[in-house]
């Protein structure tokens, strides 16, 4: 099978095209045939190297396809089925090596793309609005990167509950999607602690979703209330640096907190409470999942350059060339939905 493997971390040029064997399921594990596959920016953070892997190793860890074959031991999931997993490494390629108890149904009626599409961002979406801080109807709430994967489904999810939504984006048309998706103030970075102070009559709001890091770190500590909650779960601009806890006190008694999908996963009926909601949600219409731009497996590269330079919105795939056996034109040479 072909696959992207990296034996050196670097740039989007460490990702090599190779051919490996298919692997053979073994106990507790499925063989995917993938249809479609998740690209996140953690998957740049171990190209790169600042999450160390040890190498070689394939990239990604998101996938959705049809099960291809199960090893001993595992129940509930048969040869054939529909599934969609996140969190597992290696689905940078046309078949992937899944611990069954990762893999979810994909219900009937919901595109596998559509599926994969909302796995990781819109579970990540979900535990940082109903557990990391769980929002009120009547709340606000600052939600950073509105036009990405995660900020387009958490803005929505926001609604849903009825708090107040305020979101940033770097350009206008980015701005548009972000109020297209229930935001109430689409804002520019430039100033947005100010704006946050002004719109709430200068309290601040009650938490900032800020999956930025680097760029956004001071400006979203400024824009919260007095103990206000600071859920930092992504690092687009790269990382935070090291800095004194007195100034959560200074800033009044704020909570700040660092977490991944993995913590809010730990157990199956955790991780089907999530995924069952996200795509129940997309198939009864009520949670709108934007994909972005689909690239071939073997273009995985662009798709970093794409993604890391916020050329994208939404979710961005890449498609195994054997889904696509028979492209029409330049379909699959010209990425979807590149701003």
């Amino acid at each position: 099978m072909k696959a992207i493997r990296v034996h050196q971390p670097g740039g989007p040029e460490a990702m090599q095209l190779e051919d490996i064997p298919t692997p053979t399921p073994g106990e507790g594990q499925a063989l995917v045939r993938l249809q479609a596959i998740g690209v996140n920016f953690i998957d740049t953070y171990k190209r790169s190297g600042l999450y160390a892997v040890p190498t070689p190793f394939t990239v990604g860890e998101e996938g959705a396809g049809v099960v291809e074959a199960v090893g001993p031991g595992v129940e509930g999931i048969r040869p054939g089925e529909v599934v969609v997993y996140s969190n597992v490494q290696g689905s940078y390629a046309e078949y992937a090596l899944v611990p069954a108890d990762k893999l979810v149904k994909v219900p009937v009626g919901l595109d596998p793309k559509v599926a994969v599409a909302g796995m990781l961002q819109g579970m990540t979406a979900h535990y940082l609005a109903y557990s990391t801080y769980p929002l009120k109807a009547g709340e606000t709430c600052l939600i950073h990167a509105g036009a990405g994967g995660v900020g387009l489904l958490l803005i929505q999810m926001a609604k849903m509950i009825g708090a107040t939504v305020i979101s940033t984006a770097s350009t206008e048309e980015k701005r548009a999607l972000a109020k297209d998706a229930g935001a109430d103030y689409a804002l520019p970075y430039e100033g947005f602690d100010q704006k946050a102070r002004e719109i709430t009559g200068g309290k601040g709001v009650d938490v900032v979703y800020d999956g930025v890091g680097q760029s956004t770190w001071e400006g979203s500590l400024n824009s919260l209330r007095i103990r206000g909650m600071l859920a930092l779960y992504g690092q687009s601009s790269g990382p935070v640096a090291p800095f004194n806890p007195q100034i959560l006190n200074q800033k009044g008694g704020l909570f700040l907190t660092r977490p991944s999908l993995w913590h809010y996963t730990q157990t199956r009926e955790e991780l089907e409470w999530r995924a069952g909601d996200v795509m129940r949600w997309a198939l009864e219409g009520r949670l709108k999942i934007r994909i972005g731009a689909e690239f071939p497996l073997t273009q995985a590269a662009q798709a970093h350059i794409a993604l890391q330079g916020r050329k994208t919105t939404g979710k961005v795939l890449l498609i195994p060339d054997s889904v696509n056996s028979s492209p029409k034109g330049d379909e699959l040479t010209r990425p979807k939905g590149v701003l």
